[in-house]
């Protein structure tokens, strides 16, 4: 298990170390290093210094190179999703799911890396051709949440490799370790040195502006909170340093009378207890048309009591605690909220008692003003409103700053695919609990992002567009 800094291809020791604990029960997994001045400025340094070579070096070798990553990772993902879920607190299924997931896009860019397309043609005038081509933006800083420690590094260092930049990596504090394993395969796998750099700064804040303040860094890539991201964005402007930004999310699954209830159950245990609820993409407001709405919250209920709770590598487990107690402890004030201004518990709503960081699965009804539908949940809470008519649903489904994804499941795919182009977001599943794909444009409207990672859009994030008109 490595717990080291990496900087120009070298595990190195840093200035200090900081704890990673096991959220099942608190205790000691190990200390990983963190970075100084020192190590921040040797990682920015290695990665510049790489990327002129980088840049030039050919498409094919560099999509071999992560494709000999995801070959090990596959190969590996037992190991990778046992790390994983002991830092992370995930149940070992979600965590095995993770690694699967994140392997595919290092298989999906190695692809994208020899078919980054471009143009010739004559111009509207006749009077030169038009010849498009893509470069590679430069040294890009990655950062990366804890609630998918792999497939987040992954989706961002997979396109950024394929393009030719240099990296350097940026995970969050809670699960380093996950990230740490990830580079440490695509060191096997044959990445040159300085090409990726893996860095725990601290003070955080103090570090990362620095970082966006140095002329080497020419593009950021992060995922986190919108709160964050605004602060970041803010950053960056000084520079005008390129962003792709991955917010926050607070999807409405909206499922109307005519839907299969049976089916949109299992869809909505999917889309909000897959990772525990702790997901951008999580189910977080419920929207049930009157008709259904009681024998379906009866159904969903039943299933949600069914999940047991327990330490993520337990067998039979199918709930494991959150990231952190600080975590589980915003979602438990978010529940009190919640009842405070009027919603009703139908399971769960308590703090167990005992160690680790858990919190039960938990089913509210409330009206449509309730303040936890203003909020992120981020773990395993469906609150539940009624609604009359279809416009209605939409409307609820657009009151929100967000617009991430959102979730429809309707017996009529007329019915479904126009609430899909109502409703404000940049992903829609329709009858399906899940629908993010590495093939797929993951990304959001409104106050949930800019840009998108995975399918053929990902790789346009780390490429600049450069036009050169010829003379004929």
């Amino acid at each position: 298990m490595r717990s080291k800094l990496y900087i120009n291809g070298v595990w190195v020791d840093g200035s200090g170390t900081m704890p990673v604990y096991d959220p099942s029960n608190g205790s000691l997994i190990t200390e990983v290093a963190t970075a100084g001045e020192v190590e921040t400025e040797a990682a920015i340094a290695a990665a510049y210094e790489a990327f002129t070579p980088w840049a030039k070096t050919a498409p094919r070798v560099r999509a071999e190179i992560l494709r000999k990553a995801f070959e090990i990772m596959i190969a590996e993902a037992d190991e990778l999703a046992t790390l994983v879920s002991r830092e992370n607190g995930k149940v070992f299924s979600d965590a095995k799911a993770e690694i699967t997931y994140a392997a595919e896009f290092f298989r999906w860019f190695a692809e994208e890396a020899v078919r980054i397309s471009g143009d010739f043609r004559k111009s509207p005038s006749g009077d030169k051709r038009i010849l498009v081509t893509h470069q590679p933006i430069g040294v890009s800083l990655l950062i990366t949440p804890w609630n998918y420690p792999a497939a987040m590094a992954t989706r961002k260092i997979g396109p950024a490799l394929a393009a030719g930049c240099t990296v350097v990596l940026k995970p969050a504090s809670e699960t380093p370790l996950t990230a740490m394993a990830i580079v440490d395969i695509l060191e096997r796998a044959g990445v040159p040195k300085g090409v990726v750099n893996l860095i725990l700064p601290t003070p955080v804040g103090a570090s990362i502006s620095k970082m966006l303040h140095d002329p080497r860094i020419k593009n950021l890539s992060f995922t986190g909170s919108t709160e964050v991201g605004r602060v970041l964005l803010h950053e960056a402007a000084d520079r005008v340093i390129r962003c792709s930004m991955e917010l926050g999310g607070n999807a409405p699954f909206v499922v109307f009378d005519d839907a299969d209830i049976p089916a949109a159950v299992q869809g909505l245990m999917i889309a909000k207890m897959r990772n525990g609820g702790s997901a951008c993409t999580a189910a977080n407001r419920i929207y049930l048309q009157r008709a259904i709405a009681e024998a379906f919250t009866v159904e969903f209920t039943q299933a949600m009591e069914a999940l047991v709770m327990g330490p993520g590598m337990e067998s039979g487990v199918n709930l494991g605690p959150s990231v952190s107690v600080k975590e589980r402890d915003k979602i438990a004030a978010l529940v009190d909220s919640a009842v405070s201004g009027g919603a009703k518990v139908r399971t769960g709503g308590k703090v167990p008692e005992g160690d680790g960081a858990f919190y039960p699965a938990t089913v509210l009804t409330c009206e449509v003003d309730n303040v936890i539908l203003k909020n992120e949940i981020f773990g395993p809470v469906a609150p539940i409103v009624i609604f009359d008519t279809d416009a209605e649903g939409i409307a609820f489904a657009n009151e929100t700053d967000f617009g991430l994804i959102s979730y429809i499941f309707s017996k009529d795919l007329k019915r479904a695919l126009q609430a899909a182009e109502g409703i404000e977001s940049g992903m829609v599943a329709i009858n399906r609990g899940v629908v993010s794909d590495p093939a797929a444009p993951f990304g959001g409207m409104k106050q949930s992002g800019l840009g998108r990672e995975g399918g053929f859009d990902g790789i346009h994030e780390f490429l600049e567009t450069k036009y050169i008109g010829v003379e004929i």
